[in-house]
């Protein structure tokens, strides 16, 4: 269970991780559009792992290898900006959400499924 002081903490780094991206991210992946959508810290604070989602491209796992190769370019930038608010800084892990991928593959199985008329009967 997260402590008020993770979910913060976690909070803090999503924040300012994205416009870091927005900065510093076509130099590094190109034109991919990528989002933070979510941080999580471990309970000692040593280690967040910042999930994103990518858009705009194909592949996806080259982008998230794009910013693990750039990781201290980035935890620098993340330092500068939340050395006032934290004691320690986090060591980062990037990860890909594909929660939203996810999503619209279950969309499209469940239109597959209407068009084929095969959802069983409606109760309209």
């Amino acid at each position: 269970m997260e402590t008020k002081r993770q979910r913060q903490v976690a909070e803090l780094v999503r924040r300012n991780f994205g416009p870091i991206l927005q900065q510093q991210g076509s130099y590094i992946y190109g034109d991919a559009f990528v989002t933070v959508t979510h941080a999580k810290l471990t309970p000692d604070m040593g280690m967040a792992k910042i999930y994103v989602s990518v858009y705009n491209t194909e592949n996806k796992q080259a982008v998230v290898l794009n910013l693990q190769e750039h990781l201290p370019l980035l935890k620098s930038e993340l330092s500068r900006r939340i050395r006032k608010h934290v004691r320690r800084i986090p060591s980062i892990e990037i990860y890909l959400d594909d929660t939203l991928d996810e999503i619209d593959r279950v969309d499209r199985l469940f239109d597959n499924l209407h068009s084929n008329k095969q959802m069983g009967k409606s109760e309209d």
